[in-house]
Order: structure tokens, then C-alpha cells, then sequence
């Protein structure tokens, strides 16, 4: 069961991992954090048999390759997309055209980044419970 599985956070800004960190602190949940800031480090991270993510929460807007490509290369895996975990996206941008990109790359989530602690401690405690009772492939046993 996956459900308590590792929480893989893709952001290259060091003040929103910060904040990202001091939230789920805040929350108390158990599951390990993995802070990945080079997207380009993240399909080879990903590909361990060892890597089990509960969920993977992603930046849009990074050097290299955005969150965007990232997703087309996880689909591309056959291994990594065997896992079966939600690929949410969190971004400053709520634009139409990145919010209609993102359900065209089969992203299971697409939430703003709020300014407020409170506000996005709320929203990422929203998250973390749906997954947790969404029956899912790798939790539904």
C-alpha cells in the first residue's frame, strides 16, 4: 500500500521547497519527503526499483525542461508509469492554456501556489487526503 509512500516534490526554488517543507511539517504526515530541485535528475531517480512515490507534486515553470516535459517523459517510461502514482502539478500560473496543458498530459491535479501559509497548507492537506482514500492501482489491495 502506497498510501504512506514517499512524497517526491519537483520544484527548483528554494523558497517554495522552504515553504513546502515548514507545510508538511506542519501536517504531520509521515510519509518521507524528496525534494528533487533538477528536473532533469528526476526519470532517473524515478526508475529505482526502490522508488516507490505515493504522489509526485510538480513545478511547471524550471530550467532545462518544464514540468510539462517532465510528465511526457514519465508517460514515455514503461517503468516508472507502471507505478501508477498522481503526477499533481503546483504552479504560480492559472492560466487556461497551462491548466488545459496539464489534463492533456494526464496530470491528475493542477492547484495555484497561494501566497497565504494557511491557504496552501489547506490545499496541500486537500490533496494528500483525496489521495489517500482514492483507490488507485498500487493502493486498492
Amino acid at each position: 500500500m502506497r498510501r504512506y509512500g514517499e512524497i517526491i516534490i519537483i520544484e527548483d526554488d528554494e523558497d517554495d521547497r522552504l515553504l513546502l517543507q515548514e507545510i508538511f511539517e506542519s501536517l504531520s504526515y509521515t510519509n518521507k519527503l524528496t525534494f528533487i530541485e533538477d528536473p532533469m535528475e528526476a526519470i532517473a531517480y524515478l526508475g529505482s526499483p526502490l522508488v516507490k512515490p505515493f504522489m509526485i507534486l510538480s513545478d511547471i515553470n524550471m530550467p532545462k525542461i518544464n514540468g510539462f516535459e517532465l510528465r511526457d517523459q514519465i508517460l514515455a517510461d514503461e517503468i516508472i508509469r507502471a507505478k501508477c502514482f498522481p503526477y499533481i502539478f503546483l504552479s504560480t500560473s492559472k492560466t487556461r492554456e497551462n491548466v488545459l496543458r496539464a489534463y492533456g498530459c494526464q496530470a491528475q491535479g493542477y492547484f495555484k501556489k497561494e501566497d497565504d501559509f494557511t491557504a496552501f497548507k489547506t490545499v496541500i492537506q486537500n490533496i494528500v487526503e483525496y489521495w489517500r482514500v482514492s483507490l488507485t492501482p498500487t493502493n486498492s489491495l
